[in-house]
């Protein structure tokens, strides 16, 4: 029996312990935090096999550098005198071309669809986490951009994701249940949702059941490393000894591997989300306000309403109020009867989405430590990625083919 010991208590590392221990291995997940929130629990809940191509493209640089002179923009680098961050954004700009995007989207359709068939087994044997398969709504307000959303619609209808091309009267058609102001939308009927929260509570009475022991306030002090391999974790909760081991610390990932002579150049991104109750007349499909890349999910009673990305530092929990009512603005533009209100800070939640400059998450097995898998740098698609990614981790650790090639998804 393998004895693996996951460090990082998100979805990318629950799910990667759920197939461990499917396999049969003994597996500890610990994570410096309680466990009771983070990127997994905040996000939109969106399961998207129509995001096929990846943040570093082209153009996106120079659309980034207007939004950067915008404070309520939905994109923005805190500029900092950081060699970590110059890196990051010279290989960001390498990294933002069509050659890039052409051999990013077949793997990433192909990990979306795999995770989206996973959730799928899931729902089936309990649907406790509110899955449901909708689609998604690329709503767009501007001729401009109604042509961007529809030209990347054809390329992913010919990459096998179900799209419909949708005008105003039929956008109105299908979201009958409140009135929406767009020009038009890109409907990806391939695309679903679930409750982040209720999903990660589902998630880990799973792992209690199968006997997975979880270590939360754990600080990593260091590693003890021998002939290539980790021989012991040193924690300020004792120190923890396994075969295998799996950084799935999100954008903590970064200085935990720091630790084994192991770069990873990830960056977070700061997003925000808040949840509005007792809507009258709510959205009942999934949406993305593409002017303003606001998500907008219905779960349940409530609707949750996501967006914004600060190119930041894990220490950056100040929440930026003209960022979040850019948001605001932007929903009730798409949605002019919710009126919705700007949030209480204390209402808002914050999340840092791990971000590498190719756009790509990390999935691999260490070249430099023998018992070493990484898994992280999923950004806004963690929830989404997460199945695929645990089985791919599994898969890797247990020495079995990968479901998938994984060949994109190197750190290097």
């Amino acid at each position: 029996m393998k004895n693996v010991i996951i460090i990082g208590g998100g979805i990318i590392g629950l799910c990667s312990a759920y197939y461990l221990a499917k396999e049969g291995a003994k597996v500890t997940v610990i994570d410096k935090s309680d466990m009771l929130d983070g990127c997994s629990y905040g996000n939109a809940g969106m399961i998207v096999p129509s995001h096929i191509i990846p943040m570093a493209q082209p153009g996106v640089i120079h659309q980034g550098i207007k939004w950067m002179f915008n404070a309520k923009s939905p994109f923005y680098i805190k500029p900092a005198l950081s060699i970590d961050l110059l890196s990051w954004l010279i290989q960001f700009y390498k990294n933002s071309n069509q050659e890039h995007v052409n051999k990013s989207m077949a793997p990433l359709r192909d990990l979306s669809f795999l995770s989206k068939e996973l959730y799928q087994d899931f729902a089936r044997s309990i649907n406790e986490f509110r899955y449901q398969e909708k689609g998604l709504l690329m709503l767009y307000s501007t001729e401009k951009v109604g042509e961007e959303e529809i030209k990347i619609g054809k390329i992913a209808e010919k990459m096998g994701v179900e799209v419909g091309f949708l005008d105003q009267q039929e956008v109105k058609e299908l979201e009958k249940n409140t009135n929406v102001d767009a020009l038009g939308a890109v409907h990806y009927k391939s695309d679903a949702h679930l409750s982040p929260n209720h999903f990660i509570a589902f998630l880990k009475a799973e792992l209690n059941e199968m006997g997975v022991k979880m270590t939360s306030n754990c600080s990593i002090i260091d590693f003890n490393v021998s002939e290539g391999k980790i021989k012991e974790l040193l924690t300020n909760h004792g120190n923890f000894k396994a075969d295998e081991f799996v950084i799935a610390a999100g954008s903590w990932s970064v200085e935990i591997a720091k630790k084994l002579g192991v770069k990873l150049y990830i960056l977070p991104g700061k997003g925000y989300s808040f949840n509005v109750e007792n809507l009258l007349l709510k959205p009942t499909i999934p949406a993305i306000l593409c002017e303003g890349k606001v998500a907008v999910t219905p779960l349940g009673d409530v609707v949750r309403f996501g967006g914004t990305l600060e190119i930041t530092n894990n220490q950056d929990t100040k929440i930026n109020i003209k960022r979040l009512q850019g948001i605001v603005e932007k929903v009730n533009q798409f949605y002019p009867d919710l009126k919705v209100d700007l949030p209480e800070t204390k209402k808002v939640w914050h999340g840092f989405r791990p971000c590498t400059p190719s756009g790509m998450p990390i999935i691999e097995k260490s070249k430099k430590i023998q018992n070493l898998t990484i898994a992280a740098g999923h950004a806004m698609m963690g929830l989404s990625l997460a199945p695929a990614s645990g089985k791919l981790v599994s898969e890797l650790i247990m020495g079995e083919k990968t479901s998938l090639d994984i060949t994109e998804f190197r750190s290097s």
